[in-house]
């Protein structure tokens, strides 16, 4: 089994391969959600973001205030040495089960794309994933908003994520998945709101992000 809750698999990963890798969704296929979501003056944490553009991309669109954390210290030097012209946008090697450097309440909104799901196909999967949850919901601010990408459906997901000790209320969206050899659908589709009858209607054509707001 592959290690993906170590920064040492994930280190040796960047090593071997540094070139930019979005998972799931880029910023173009997210951006009409997260401009629901997220407002360009919060402070947002995104989480595992390995090397992904999904923060420069952000940024250029007005959200200057991103900081960035991944357990591999070879992707954050690295990103650090790309992004040292974006002022505001900090990388921190940290791990997301344990993010001791961040009081409570420190975050309007926390991104993740691919980060449970890394967790999920590890070992001690369900206790990391549960520990993951209960560190985003103390870094968030009251009303902040998690928005979790994933390729998981709900009756696969929802035991992780919808837990009263997490303090937080969940939404559902889907989001059709990138056209084969193309970035986003052309044209980009809108996110949607799944009502919870529809939880068991899976579908291997659309990603499903789960937005939890905090209590």
């Amino acid at each position: 089994m592959a290690q993906y809750g170590k920064g040492d698999y994930w280190n040796e990963r960047y090593t071997r391969e540094p070139e930019p890798f979005d998972w799931y969704q880029r910023y173009d296929g997210l951006s009409v959600l997260l401009k629901s979501l997220v407002q360009p003056s919060d402070s947002i944490l995104m989480v595992g973001c390995g090397n992904s553009r999904l923060s420069e991309d952000m940024y250029s669109d007005g959200y200057k205030n991103i900081t960035n954390m991944d357990i591999s210290h070879v992707v954050i030097f690295s990103m650090q040495e790309k992004c040292k012209d974006f002022p505001g946008m900090s990388w921190k090697v940290m791990d997301v089960t344990a993010m001791n450097e961040f009081p409570g309440g420190s975050f309007d909104a926390v991104v993740d794309k691919g980060t449970l799901d890394a967790l999920l196909c590890g070992e001690g999967s369900s206790a990391n994933s549960e520990r993951m949850c209960l560190e985003v919901s103390r870094v968030l601010k009251s009303g902040g908003r998690f928005v979790c990408v994933t390729y998981g459906e709900p009756s696969t997901r929802l035991h992780f994520l919808d837990k009263s000790r997490f303090s937080w209320s969940l939404e559902v969206y889907t989001l059709e998945k990138p056209k084969l050899g193309t970035s986003t659908p052309h044209p980009p589709s809108k996110p949607v709101l799944l009502e919870p009858t529809a939880y068991h209607d899976a579908t291997d054509e659309v990603h499903y992000i789960y937005v939890a707001t905090k209590q």
